[in-house]
């Protein structure tokens, strides 16, 4: 029988992990910061004939898992759960891994490995792509950091979880990673806007616009999956313009610190900016379609 595996962060992305770690046969044990989510997917998880527990701490968690699976929203967030007054290091055993599959800054990584390290946990910085239809497939992109070893010992976990499993070096280097995948994210998603805002004042048959530039050189995730939500004005957040712009200032942070000029990402930055000014930080981030109709020339 496979061994217990912890997931503690079961929001948008988490939730569809944690289902798909049941599935491949992997015991859970459960936490949230909000107990009544974790008691309620167990309970889900249990009525389909998964093993699976609710934990009221985190680190309970750590005592019936060596390897534990979180996906929270920030850094402080990790923190709490992994090194506060309750945290899985209190009750990790000497060979527990954790696997965080948050977005933070890579110094933010590099101070909680070291941190738990000194604890006797191994840490690995583990940030997705894909998005929620990814995490529901199974099929994410994970960039890591951390030991290459412990990577083998947990990858079992990953491929649970994600399709493409890629080792970028030490401690941070998968938030690194992550970051750059955020800039390619941010300049994809303006491409869209305008040239969907472009085509649609031009009077084209949008439905067989997208259709064709999804079949040519143009396509890209972002133009077949939030493309498609632009055209049936699905502004449901997949990914909501919040957490991209959490991901977006880390980004932006980080190049300072390394004196790389960032202008194209900082724009899009600034246009998700305009939609949370308006009180739309929890739509998708394929609202920044909106955007571009409301600066239209009448």
């Amino acid at each position: 029988m496979a061994a217990t595996v912890g997931f503690i962060g079961l929001g948008t992305m988490g939730q569809p992990m944690a289902r798909n770690l049941a599935r491949a046969g992997f015991p859970l044990a459960l936490a949230s910061r909000r107990a009544a989510t974790a008691r309620a997917l167990a309970e889900e998880l249990q009525a389909s004939g998964k093993e699976a527990r609710a934990c009221e701490r985190f680190d309970d968690v750590s005592r019936e898992a060596e390897i534990v699976v979180s996906c929270l929203p920030d850094a402080p967030e990790v923190e709490e759960v992994h090194l506060g007054p309750t945290g899985t290091s209190r009750g990790a055993g000497k060979s527990s891994i954790v696997i965080d599959c948050s977005t933070i800054a890579a110094e933010a990584a590099r101070s909680i490995a070291e941190r738990l390290a000194g604890r006797g946990v191994a840490f690995l910085d583990a940030p997705v792509s894909g998005g929620q239809k990814g995490a529901v497939e199974g099929t994410l992109t994970f960039f890591i950091g951390g030991d290459a070893a412990v990577l083998e010992r947990a990858r079992p976990v990953f491929q649970a979880m994600g399709k493409r499993i890629t080792h970028l070096g030490p401690s941070g280097s998968g938030q690194l990673g992550k970051a750059t995948n955020q800039i390619l994210v941010a300049g994809n998603l303006i491409a869209v806007s305008e040239a969907f805002a472009f085509a649609a004042r031009a009077g084209l048959p949008m439905t067989d616009l997208h259709a064709a530039l999804t079949s040519g050189a143009a396509n890209s995730w972002a133009l077949e999956v939030l493309g498609k939500k632009m055209l049936e004005r699905d502004f449901a957040p997949a990914f909501a313009i919040k957490h991209q712009q959490k991901d977006l200032a880390i980004v932006l942070k980080t190049a300072r610190q390394n004196g790389v000029p960032l202008p194209g990402t900082a724009l899009v930055h600034q246009l998700l900016s305009a939609l949370e000014a308006e009180g739309r930080g929890n739509d998708g981030t394929q609202a920044l379609l909106t955007l571009y109709e409301k600066l239209e020339r009448p």
